[in-house]
């Protein structure tokens, strides 16, 4: 069967990329080549491709995180090249995350990126959550998770100027002008804008380092625990609660909703871990309010990834499912807003 116009464009593409690459770790391995390149799954912001550097000796796992062309320039996502510096100062503080190996220059004809080491472990939750090869890392995967995010937020940072400072009200704040700017009121979205505005928490004392994105997806997880923490693009400097709210968002549950820390673990053994690695005590209220931003920011979210692929600025099918997710969180949002007995009689005017 003759190949299709459409194969041999994406066969060329490919044999390009490679081309390039190989210029790019022949500065870490003089004389190599790069083999088995694939493009990996998920990535909603950035591409992630993955491939084996060999010439020298064994071959060199490696996956090159390449800066998308629909966020470029995107208010809020670093630029891969200062998240590789930040990636590198978490790596020197003995903190989870994979060695960076070359940051892309503009030479290299491949936009903006880096390679990193290619850790093993599994990212998919349900395979975390339901496979019993994970059972010992599901056990202690929250107080771990605690202890890592306890090291995160005392990184000494403050000599990285391209990270932004917000504080809780600046981040309300953003995320209510980002909401508006889809045009697409949601009753449920306005009541938790009105209750997070009537909680809003003073600043804290210091602004610490906050990843941003830490939850499943994001996390690289072994029979043993936690072994790399991934994707650190929106990271800032402001409410290290704010972390921990996150990654108690509902979304992140998958269907285990009993145990609010990831769908494997309780907020106790959340708090006990970062407690144990110096970590302030976490005060459940403030938590209470990042977790409940966190799910409104998450709807927000869905809407923006629902308006681009309407748009036609990324109909890739990941962006465009993700996007009708945004009904979701208003589900959660009723939960964890509405009490019981009120839910209860407004159901009961539909029976």
């Amino acid at each position: 069967m003759a190949e299709s116009v459409s194969d041999s464009s994406v066969a060329a593409d490919l044999a390009a990329m490679t081309e390039k690459l190989t210029k790019v770790v022949q500065r870490l391995r003089p004389g190599s080549r790069v083999e088995n390149i694939v493009r990996l799954t998920g990535g909603a912001n950035q591409q992630m491709w993955s491939f084996d550097v060999v010439g020298q000796g064994d071959a060199l796992p490696v996956v090159f995180r390449q800066a998308s062309s629909w966020n470029q320039g995107a208010e809020g996502i670093m630029s891969l090249e200062n998240e590789a510096v930040l990636i590198g100062r978490a790596g020197k503080a003995g903190l989870p995350v994979p060695e960076v190996y070359e940051v892309l220059k503009p030479e290299d004809g491949l936009g903006s990126g880096y390679l990193m080491a290619r850790i093993s472990g599994e990212t998919l939750p349900p395979k975390i959550l339901r496979e019993s090869r994970f059972a010992t890392a599901r056990s202690k995967l929250a107080g771990q998770c605690g202890e890592v995010l306890a090291g995160i937020h005392q990184l000494p940072v403050g000599d990285l100027g391209f990270l932004r400072k917000l504080t809780p009200a600046e981040m309300l704040e953003a995320l209510y002008q980002e909401y508006q700017s889809y045009e697409e009121p949601r009753p449920m979205f306005e009541l938790a804008f009105r209750w997070l505005r009537d909680h809003v928490p003073a600043d804290p004392d210091t602004l610490a380092l906050v990843h941003g994105d830490f939850r499943h997806g994001n996390l690289m997880v072994d029979e043993s625990g936690l072994a790399s923490v991934l994707d650190w693009e929106l990271a800032f400097l402001g409410d290290p609660m704010a972390d921990l709210g996150w990654l108690c968002v509902n979304s992140w549950r998958f269907g285990n909703i009993d145990l609010p820390v990831g769908g494997f673990g309780t907020r106790e053994q959340l708090f006990k871990g970062y407690r144990a690695a110096g970590g302030q005590s976490p005060d459940p209220q403030r938590v209470r309010f990042w977790e409940i931003l966190g799910t409104l920011r998450w709807g927000v979210m869905c809407q923006g990834m629902a308006a681009s692929f309407v748009a036609g600025h990324d109909t890739s099918p990941e962006r465009g499912a993700i996007g009708r997710r945004a009904s979701e969180v208003e589900v959660d949002l009723l939960r964890e807003l509405v009490p019981i007995p009120e839910r209860r009689a407004f159901n009961a005017g539909f029976a």
